[in-house]
């Protein structure tokens, strides 16, 4: 299908885009890499009147460290989230997942802030950021703020984030024993299920776990009983399968279509569970 008609603006700023957006009283969209709007204008389950082009604001996209910190911020597409130096030597889990998204020309144009507004249930991202504990700065008409990843995921397609709003970047803590497992569709390459393990270590004991898993349900969600399983366990093959056998036999709501039967994908679920904490207990 044809969009409907459109009109196009580029902003130059994030105050630019923040008024052009206001501006366009509800009728306005956001767009960079356009991977997850483009579609839906297409099918036209989307039909803005005015495209407002972040993808070149000075300043919107990178990767660096400060204060101990690392910070994406939201135009990085995720080629250069895959292939960040910065990210394969302290924070490896999110490059993982990167390098798992869609194809290459997904990959080059694609952004990070684009996916987390989007929160496709079977987005790899959402995972990610809520088993490192990101946190989301956001700005809006009254100024900024900072949504806790663990809040942000709301419901299908549903974010913490209003309309006149915009994802500026994120920042999480640098976790080297982490990382990323998934079972991906192989045409779209979206995750059937997707599991971000990361753990904090200390004395040969696991001290913390977090578990975010995407692709099962309508958004991504943290793995509270495989969390708690593991916390103060020793650092082991035996610790990691016996807490694995865990996930996901509490989840209600797994989802089923064509490419999984509910059944299927709470039996994944435990398996990529696993595997992600081996990789995670092998960077330990």
């Amino acid at each position: 299908m044809i969009p409907t008609a459109f009109d196009y603006q580029r902003a130059n700023s994030l105050d630019d885009a923040l008024a052009k957006l206001a501006a366009a009283n509800g009728n306005g969209k956001l767009i960079a890499g356009g991977h997850s709007l483009v579609p839906l204008m297409k099918l036209r389950l989307n039909e803005p009147q005015l495209l407002i082009d972040i993808a070149r604001i000075p300043g919107l996209s990178g990767i660096r460290e400060m204060d101990g910190k690392i910070e994406i911020r939201a135009g990085t597409v995720h080629h250069d989230v895959a292939t960040s130096a910065l990210l394969h030597q302290h924070c490896p889990v999110v490059s993982d997942a990167a390098a798992e998204i869609g194809d290459p020309q997904v990959r080059n144009r694609g952004t990070l802030g684009g996916s987390l507004a989007h929160a496709d249930p079977s987005a790899d991202y959402p995972a990610v950021m809520l088993a490192v504990e990101a946190d989301i700065h956001v700005k809006g008409p009254k100024g900024w703020r900072v949504a806790k990843a663990r809040d942000f995921f709301k419901d299908l397609f549903t974010v913490d984030l209003a309309p006149d709003e915009i994802i500026a970047g994120v920042q999480f803590a640098p976790v080297r024993a982490a990382a990323y497992a998934k079972l991906h569709q192989r045409a779209s390459h979206y995750a059937i299920v997707g599991v971000a393990a990361a753990l904090e270590v200390s004395n040969g004991r696991i001290r913390s776990a977090r578990i975010g898993l995407t692709g099962a349900g309508a958004y991504a969600i943290r793995l509270t009983k495989v969390e708690e399983a593991l916390a103060g366990q020793a650092l082991s093959k035996e610790t990691i399968d016996a807490a694995a056998k865990l996930a996901g036999t509490d989840l209600k709501g797994v989802n089923a279509d064509i490419h999984a039967s509910a059944e299927y994908r709470r039996a994944m679920i435990s398996v990529f569970t696993r595997r992600a904490l081996a990789r995670a207990l092998a960077r330990a």
